[in-house]
């Protein structure tokens, strides 16, 4: 699977998961250059709390574009730091 935005590939992985619709990337799948810490957080009642990172291409910035849970709950520690997207991210094979 690839992550698509601005018409760069910010994530690749053949290793993803899919929870509730969306394809986690694992760690080392994401380009790193491409991502900057965000301040937002978030809380899903059985994964937990979410951080967000904005995504940054040629200049352009998309904000809170990806998220990922450093300490997930039990029920979704198979996830922990893989990377989701949304917000125009295009994620397809």
């Amino acid at each position: 699977m690839k992550a698509i935005w601005n018409d760069t590939v910010i994530a690749e992985s053949d290793q993803t998961i899919v929870i509730e619709g969306n394809h986690y990337f694992p760690p080392d799948g994401i380009n790193k250059k491409y991502f900057e810490q965000s301040d937002t957080n978030t809380s899903c009642h059985w994964k937990g709390e979410a951080c967000y990172y904005h995504l940054q291409v040629d200049g352009e910035v998309n904000p809170d574009a990806a998220w990922y849970y450093p300490s997930p709950k039990d029920a979704a520690e198979n996830i922990k730091d893989y990377v989701a997207f949304w917000k125009g991210v295009k994620v397809q094979e």
